[in-house]
């Protein structure tokens, strides 16, 4: 019997939270962990929606089972993933998305000055949170976790607070990295590590913890 063809709803890279029309705040997200989570699920066989800030080229070969949505900042995400939130079966937050955002943006490019410069932030909407607040019935909720210390402690709080179904944690080192070592825990499962190897091969086997 072949298995179920679901429909993932994936996020990758870092937001960009401008400050003015040439500045902004971001990290140092590539964005491969969402595009290779993307690539392993179509190599399943599934259906992807991926919502990137980040442009590559190797997924845009793929036919009719991959849509890509660009976007740029925090709100842009959100506003994303509501649209197609309701749509998919899983959604998997492997986007970094900033804390932060600045409250005002400058129309014009800010021009330096000899004085301190105070750029003041208001906090964004957490996307994570509000999807685990409204997912239905058998729809999974999958965030990312990148935690410098108590990484397993830190990330259970976030997957019980958030209401997720699994929670993938990883450290800084993973940022821009060929090849990471992950830690999985599933609701009322213990943790699993997948030792360290490349994100295609981690991707695959998220993607099959999943299904």
């Amino acid at each position: 019997m072949a298995s179920k063809k679901i429909h993932f709803l994936i996020t990758a890279g870092g937001t960009r939270e401008y400050i003015d029309p040439v500045r902004f705040i971001s990290n140092a997200s590539s964005g491969k962990m969402g595009y290779e989570l993307a690539r392993a699920a179509l190599k399943a066989g599934h259906k992807v929606t991926l919502i990137t800030t980040v442009k590559k080229s190797e997924i845009r070969n793929q036919k009719s089972e991959v849509k890509i949505v660009e976007v740029i900042s925090a709100a842009d995400m959100f506003k994303a993933v509501k649209n197609y939130f309701k749509k998919c079966d899983c959604l998997i937050m492997a986007a970094a998305v900033s804390d932060y955002t600045p409250i005002k943006i400058s129309k014009n490019k800010i021009k330096k000055e000899n004085e301190n410069l105070t750029i003041k932030l208001k906090p964004t909407v957490d996307i994570l949170k509000w999807a685990g607040k409204n997912k239905k019935l058998g729809q999974i909720v999958v965030g990312f976790a990148l935690e410098d210390k108590n990484l397993r402690k830190n990330a259970e709080k976030k997957l019980k607070e958030k209401n997720l179904d699994m929670i993938i944690a990883n450290s800084p080192a993973a940022i821009g990295a060929e090849k990471s070592t992950v830690y999985i825990k599933q609701k009322n499962k213990k943790w699993l590590t997948l030792p360290k190897a490349a994100k295609f091969s981690i991707a695959q086997k998220i993607i099959a913890q999943i299904k």
